[in-house]
């Protein structure tokens, strides 16, 4: 892909991170979620919280999955679940919940549950060790009680504690994808983490390649 729209949310650096990988990156404000042809965009990607501090995303629901079902690939990160910003909206083509787990340990083994996916395949080929490297933690505020048309990639845990697959899910909806992950991205992409890149470029290419 070439073309990105980005949603921002409380702020992250993931939006620069993009530019530096050659991406053309357009902010999407509720007057562009409104009326913009949505489908000039290769992927449309959500900053950390967006749901929780801007509520008119509630607005465009619609219009974002229409955009996932003609062929697009919406990636959210993570949104948190407490008393003071729970996620009040829809966000995926299929139900599904968004927890308090999170993986504290960067140092944490990830276990590749689908090594045939697509989103390890293409166009990087990731594996366990692209993963190396990560700093202060690996992946917050899970999916939880998803759909069973989601799928799960990873499985994780910190010690002592039982593994979760909620880091990332994703799945297939019309001609298009839809992404959620709590890997930290946000803090890997500025620290220049290699496999942070490699991994994200996969996920921007989903609807480059079909299958996963």
């Amino acid at each position: 892909g070439k073309r990105i729209g980005y949603i921002p949310g409380s702020g992250d650096g993931v939006m620069d991170a993009l530019k530096q990988m050659g991406f053309t990156v357009e902010v999407l404000d509720d007057a562009a979620l409104a009326s913009s042809d949505l489908t000039r965009f290769d992927a449309i990607i959500t900053g950390v919280r967006a749901y929780n501090v801007k509520e008119s995303l509630n607005n465009y629901y619609d219009r974002l999955m229409e955009y996932i079902a003609q062929g697009g690939n919406l990636i959210v990160q993570y949104n948190t679940s407490n008393q003071i910003g729970p996620v009040k909206a829809k966000i995926g083509p299929y139900p599904f919940t968004i927890s308090r787990t999170r993986i504290t340990d960067e140092k944490a083994v990830v276990t590749i549950k689908d090594p045939g996916s697509a989103i390890l395949n293409y166009p990087n080929k990731i594996s366990s060790h692209d993963f190396d490297g990560w700093i202060q933690e690996r992946s917050i505020y899970h999916a939880a009680n998803w759909d069973k048309r989601y799928e799960t990639i990873f499985s994780m845990n910190d010690p002592g504690e039982a593994a979760d697959e909620g880091s990332l899910i994703s799945t297939r909806y019309g001609k298009g994808y839809f992404v959620y992950t709590g890997l930290v991205f946000f803090r890997e992409l500025p620290a220049g983490v290699p496999g942070a890149y490699r991994l994200l470029a996969n996920l921007i290419a989903l609807n480059q390649k079909k299958g996963f």
